[in-house]
């Protein structure tokens, strides 16, 4: 598999650690990631933003793991946060996890997500 990632002339350079796109060439296998929350493998949910983005991230992570892949194969993901004021906390946290690597990426700020506790949700798409 190749995978090119994508910031046309034309377009804004990107502000954070993202590309505008990722093509996928070769003979992929697709992961698509349900949303991970702050829980840890106990079933308890992690106290404050931080604390919840980086379980967060530790569970996207062993879930990657888990198929063979990791952060290098992510492609696209979705970050939900319930706080717009959560958004500079959350850039270092991503930064920690992806290390170089740019996925296309969507950040949106909502009203709630589906328990009142939870803070932060992160879809992936990942290829291998």
């Amino acid at each position: 598999m190749t995978a090119t990632k994508l910031t046309p002339a034309g377009v804004h350079t990107p502000g954070a650690a993202y590309s505008h796109a990722v093509e996928t060439t070769g003979n992929v296998r697709w992961l698509h990631c349900a949303g991970q929350v702050g829980i840890a493998p106990d079933g308890t949910v992690r106290d404050g933003f931080t604390a919840q983005a980086e379980q967060a991230w530790s569970n996207v992570l062993a879930v990657l793991k888990a198929a063979g892949m990791g952060p290098e194969n992510l492609v696209k993901i979705t970050h939900l946060l319930v706080r717009p004021g959560d958004v500079a906390a959350y850039r270092p946290v991503v930064a920690k996890y992806l290390g170089d690597q740019r996925p296309a990426s969507t950040m949106m700020v909502l009203q709630a997500l589906a328990r009142p506790e939870y803070l932060i949700e992160v879809e992936a798409i990942a290829a291998k």
